[in-house]
This record gives structure tokens, C-alpha cells and sequence, in this order.
């Protein structure tokens, strides 16, 4: 359904969030793509239980909570209504997507009401893209980094992400420093999503990336920041992710091995991997991102070419 911009009706139908979306989209702001699930799509979606279910409501009491949630949970598994919304979803915005849902009530949806989140930074990433986070110290780049790995918890707003995501957010991080390297290994692939079997299989190939062979059976407390970058990186990648992290992390350890790290991301670019990469070498993110993203004291200011955020840094 579409509305023109300023129509009474639509704001009534689509709700003051989506409304003022619209209005920021027609005024040039970056705006992801949406859709709307109005309330009549709600009213079709529960059929036949609608009654029933407004009189349970309009009359709220504890021991209705099970049965209200009985009609919606029987209603959402019903696979036609879903097929008819991913037809819509597909046919706007393609196979590759991202959806975010946010639903609203409509008494924070007048005109004079504030519009929560307008200022907010948004960032939607599809499978396969090449992502570099840029900005200058302190603009929130490894913070945003942390919160799409889980290492923290935002604390409004919500990252949602699909597939298994790994990666290098700091050095050391997921070891245990009174650990020997191979018990490591097994330690930080768990971490990152791993069976057992998974590293025992994967086991040889790690340590042969990370060149450390004579000491994966030394405490790593013992070891050099590019030892424990060896072992980490190596674990990272054979995860096998379908979404890749880096923060910073090649700027330490000897130039061969950054190159072999390089060569290592290629291949998983190569694979339809998506990677995310945080970095002050311009000319490296240049090398392996399509696209850039500048940050500004946790703002977005700046989605596109990574030629041109790149140009934008550099002034």
C-alpha cells in the first residue's frame, strides 16, 4: 500500500515510526528499505479467532495469558499467511535481505509525540558484502564491532544477525592464559561454535597455519602478542563463519604473516563470506572492502563506496 507523504490517512494506518521513516527517506537521510504490517493486516492475520481473542483481551486476567498465546502461536505456524508475506518481502527487496521489525503502539504515534531512535545509527549488512568501519578514535567503531560479535550486550536497540559469526576482536580474547596452546585451541573453538570433532579434525591444518608447532604445548601466558595473533587467527578462520570479524588485529604481528592473514580473508571473501573489518590502514581496507562505513561519535555518517569513505577520512 502506498501513501503520499503528509496524508492524515496514512500516519493513521502505518503508525507515527514508519510515518516519519517515510518523511526522513523523502528528505535524503539514509533510510534501510521497509514494510509495514498494518493493523489490518493483523485483523486478516488472525482469521476466524479475531473475536475471540479481542474478548479475552478487553478484559485482561492472568489466567488468559495461556490461551491468548495458544490463538497467536497456532495462527503464526499456519504456513499460509508467512508464504504470502515473503512473496510481498521477496518481490520488494529481493532474495538477499535483511528485515528488521519494530512494532509500535499507537498511542506514541501522534504528530506531537517524538519519534524514538531518529537519531540512531542503523547498519544493515547482506551476505557476502565486505564492510569496513571507519572514523576516527573514539567514534564507536570497535564498540559496534563488539556488540554484532556478542562479546557485549546493547543497552537499547537490537543487533540481529543469521549464520555463525567469528573473528579477531582483540588479541588473547577467548584464551586462557595458564592454558597450553593446544588446549586453547580447543577452548576458543568452542567458543566460536565448534564441536569437538569439528577441531580435532580441523587441528593439524590450525596449528600448521599458525606456524607455532614447537610451542603449541607451552602455556600461551608465555607466549609474544603475534604468537597469540597466530593462534587466534588460525582457529578464527576455521570456524568456518559465514560472518568474519577483524578488528585492528593485523596491525600486530610480522608482515608475512599479515600477508598470509590477507590471502587467508581473500579466500573466504572468494567463498561468499561476509566480513566486517575495523581498521586505520586505509590503503588495506581499500585492498579487501567494496563498501565503508564512517562513524561519528556512534553516529552514521557515511554509508557507501569505500572509495569515497575512505576519500572522506582522508579529508
Amino acid at each position: 500500500m502506498i501513501f503520499e507523504i503528509g496524508n492524515s490517512k496514512a500516519l493513521e494506518k502505518i503508525g507515527g515510526k514508519a510515518f516519519q521513516l517515510a518523511e526522513l527517506s523523502e528528505a535524503g537521510f539514509l533510510v534501510p528499505s521497509f514494510l509495514v504490517l498494518t493493523g489490518e493486516a493483523f485483523y486478516e492475520f488472525l482469521g476466524e479467532e479475531r473475536e475471540r481473542l479481542y474478548s479475552l483481551l478487553s478484559v485482561y486476567k492472568d489466567e488468559n495469558r495461556e490461551e491468548i498465546c495458544s490463538i497467536i502461536r497456532n495462527r503464526v505456524f499456519q504456513r499460509e499467511w508467512k508464504e504470502k508475506i515473503l512473496v510481498k518481502v521477496k518481490t520488494y527487496f529481493g532474495e538477499n535481505c535483511l528485515l528488521a521489525v519494530r512494532s509500535s503502539a499507537m498511542d506514541e504515534d501522534g504528530e506531537d509525540c517524538s519519534f524514538a531512535g531518529m537519531m540512531e545509527s542503523f547498519l544493515n549488512v547482506k551476505q557476502g558484502e565486505r564492510v569496513a568501519l571507519l572514523g576516527l578514535n573514539g567514534s564507536g567503531k570497535s564498540t559496534l564491532l563488539k556488540l554484532i560479535s556478542g562479546v557485549m550486550q546493547p543497552e537499547g536497540g537490537q543487533v540481529l544477525n543469521r549464520g555463525k559469526i567469528a573473528g579477531l576482536i582483540e588479541v588473547g580474547a577467548g584464551f586462557h592464559p595458564d592454558l597450553t596452546g593446544r588446549d586453547n585451541v580447543f577452548l576458543n573453538g568452542a567458543i566460536l561454535g565448534m564441536t569437538k570433532k569439528e577441531i580435532e579434525d580441523a587441528f593439524d591444518d590450525i596449528v600448521a597455519f599458525s606456524e607455532i608447532e614447537e610451542f603449541i604445548d607451552t602455556e600461551v601466558k608465555f607466549y609474544s602478542s603475534g604468537m597469540y595473533l597466530r593462534l587466534a587467527f588460525s582457529v578464527a578462520v576455521h570456524t568456518n563463519p559465514d560472518i568474519f570479524l577483524v578488528d585492528e588485529i593485523l596491525a600486530v604481528g610480522d608482515e608475512p604473516f599479515q600477508k598470509k592473514c590477507i590471502a587467508r580473508i581473500q579466500e573466504l571473501i572468494q567463498a561468499g563470506k561476509t566480513l566486517v573489518v575495523v581498521s586505520h590502514d586505509l590503503d588495506l581496507v581499500s585492498q579487501i572492502c567494496d563498501r565503508g562505513v564512517v562513524l561519528d561519535h556512534g553516529n552514521l555518517s557515511f554509508d557507501g563506496d569505500i572509495k569515497d569513505a575512505v576519500k572522506m577520512i582522508r579529508g
